[in-house]
């Protein structure tokens, strides 16, 4: 088998996209060849200390009524949707009790935190990637979420 040239110009690319974008890891795929880069992030004490919560409070019946009112079109699909960048556990609000990073009809800002997601016992920060007014929260608290599904939806 032969080998494919590393192309350490597109690592130097991936890397400076996970510090455009906050991310801990991208992974690129073309014609058979994998490239992955990913990184260790250190949180600010008010992030760090989060243990996994337990169950969701009562807070959760808020985020699940949007949930159900997309039936006509779909999520994915809309151009203000807000995809999952990993596979993990999306959580609302900074820690167990704490107010959510947002709330329907919030107004937001670019690289403002949206939400949590925990993926490898890291909780990695989902920042808006366009300003806009949060129209739906797509998931609920504690909610396991793939690659690519629909968080929210800002307009």
């Amino acid at each position: 088998m032969a080998k494919t040239p590393f192309d350490s110009g597109l690592v130097r690319s991936l890397a400076s996209l996970l510090d455009e974008t906050n991310l801990t890891e991208i992974e690129y795929e073309n014609e058979g060849t994998r490239i992955r880069v990913a990184r260790q992030i250190t949180y600010s004490a008010a992030v760090a200390p989060m243990a996994a919560p337990m169950a969701a409070p009562v807070a959760a019946p808020a985020a699940a009524a949007p949930a159900a009112a997309p039936a006509a079109a779909d999520p994915a699909n809309h151009p203000g949707a807000l995809k999952s960048p990993m596979v993990g556990v999306a959580y609302l609000a900074p820690e167990p009790g704490k107010p959510n990073f947002v709330a329907i009809g919030d107004t937001v800002a670019v690289g403002q935190t949206l939400l949590l997601i925990e993926a490898m016992k890291t909780y990695n920060p989902i920042r808006a990637a366009k300003a806009g007014k949060v129209t739906q929260i797509l998931v609920e608290d504690g909610q396991p979420v793939e690659y690519g599904e629909p968080l929210m939806i800002i307009e």
